[in-house]
């Protein structure tokens, strides 16, 4: 063993299988410390009057911890969870107790790389390993460097597969059988941090239980049916089980590996057959690729209003349209009902997410970085990287190299909602509300 005790401070990583952050601190450690923050700012109103975790997410979340933490405990372990900042977390920690290392994943989110930078300046005596565990590849398997990014998607994929890189993703690391234990002081931080996490104030969602044993669950569902066969038909569909593989939001927070996904959809084209579908599979894992590695590069930028073109979208603020916008009472029925789904479920599809994106800027002229801050409170999937990069693309201030994107809200009521199931089972056809607008263009009430 190379140290004494290490922590493993988790954060998108809330899983026991191909985690090569616990993979490496098994190897190193005698004792080994699990810890997991919940900021408490996560749930005071940010610049946008908005919370960082919204009720859906944060069930989501904890149902995730719970159930890392039941597997820890059969291996002899345990998950500490502070309500407390990572800075507040650690200052406590490390001035009581002996500590060697601390072992935490590479995150795509600038605000928590800073963090750990912050840590990391702090704690100069004590060493900090940053592993990669949340991409199908390492920056270093690349064939250009991290600020030579290509500018596009479409670039970034015949760049990988020109060079055959598909082959070249890792195979997942089995979860481990074993762990070293905890600290002897492990008993007093479980006592002092019992019990201070806010309640769940939503029901359970009956598809979406968060946790890596029923994310495995999912996915071996999954691709035990033939549905990856027909991904391609049926992935724009708007209120479908079946139609895509929902496996978004075990992703997001890392309870599910993405080399895990590229694994079995690998043996399912083994098994079954590899058609354009199952290709595209992969092609949207790539595009999540792509996302992550752009918020490395672009750092703060991917939350700046002019984007990575620095364009300035011309917009204002409107504050009944935002409204309107955020409790589904639009002009437009297929983008309320969309809108019914995410604010009852956590959850939308993709095409749902393009078409309310697109007339968030579009018809209702508002500012961007207020429709991804929406998502980022509401959305059980939230990715930072996937999120904002793909706010930026609708809004015309990021990577699409077709520039400003706009979807007809018509005729996509009509390709992909003809007989008005969607809008009438999520109540989206509601009389909209009066676009107040005085001279000088700001809102006001009657």
């Amino acid at each position: 063993m190379t140290h004494r005790t290490g922590i493993i401070w988790l954060r998108e990583d809330l899983r026991l299988d191909d985690n090569p952050l616990i993979h490496k601190a098994a190897q190193e450690c005698e004792q080994l410390l699990f810890i997991y923050c919940v900021n408490p700012k996560w749930f005071q109103a940010n610049r946008y009057g908005l919370l960082t975790i919204g009720a859906h997410r944060w069930r989501f979340l904890l149902e995730s911890l719970t159930d890392l933490r039941s597997q820890l405990k059969s291996l002899g372990q345990e998950l500490i969870v502070t309500m407390q900042s990572p800075l507040h977390t650690f200052a406590e920690l490390l001035a009581h107790y002996p500590i060697d290392v601390v072992y935490s994943s590479e995150h795509a989110g600038y605000y928590e790389r800073v963090y750990q930078q912050l840590l990391q300046r702090r704690y100069p005596l004590i060493k900090h390993h940053v592993v990669c565990t949340n991409t199908l590849f390492r920056a270093a398997q690349f064939p250009f460097t991290l600020a030579e990014l290509p500018e596009s998607f479409s670039k970034f994929r015949r760049t990988l597969e020109n060079d055959n890189l598909r082959d070249a993703i890792a195979e997942p690391i089995a979860p481990p059988r074993q762990l070293p234990p905890p600290p002897p002081f492990i008993e007093a931080w479980v006592r002092k941090h019992a019990s201070v996490l806010p309640a769940i104030t939503t029901t359970a969602n009956p598809h979406f239980t968060g946790g890596e044993r029923a994310a495995w669950q999912h996915l071996q569902s999954y691709f035990a049916s033939d549905s990856a066969s027909s991904y391609k038909v049926t992935r724009n569909a708007l209120d479908d089980w079946s139609s895509s593989t929902k496996l978004s939001p075990w992703l997001a927070n890392g309870s599910l590996s993405v080399r895990r996904v590229q694994h079995e959809l690998r043996n399912y084209e083994k098994s079954q057959g590899a058609n354009e579908s199952t290709y595209w599979i992969f092609f949207e894992l790539l595009w999540r690729e792509y996302f992550q590695w752009y918020a490395h590069k672009y750092d703060h930028v991917l939350f700046r209003f002019a984007g990575i073109q620095g364009k300035r979208p011309q917009t204002s603020f409107y504050a009944a349209r935002w409204q309107q916008w955020c409790s589904g009472t639009t002009a437009y029925p297929l983008v309320n009902a969309c809108m019914n789904q995410l604010n009852a479920t956590g959850y939308m599809s993709n095409r749902g997410r393009q078409l309310v994106a697109s007339c968030f800027v579009h018809e209702l002229q508002l500012d961007w970085r207020y429709g991804a801050a929406f998502f980022e409170q509401q959305l059980i999937d939230y990715d930072v990287a996937s999120n904002w990069g793909n706010w930026q693309y609708l809004a015309g201030v990021g990577a699409d190299p077709r520039g400003h994107r706009r979807f007809d809200l018509d005729k996509q009521t009509q390709q992909y909602d003809p007989n008005q199931a969607f809008i009438q089972h999520w109540q989206g056809d509601v009389a909209a509300q009066p676009d107040w607008i005085d001279a000088a263009d700001w809102p006001h009430s009657t």
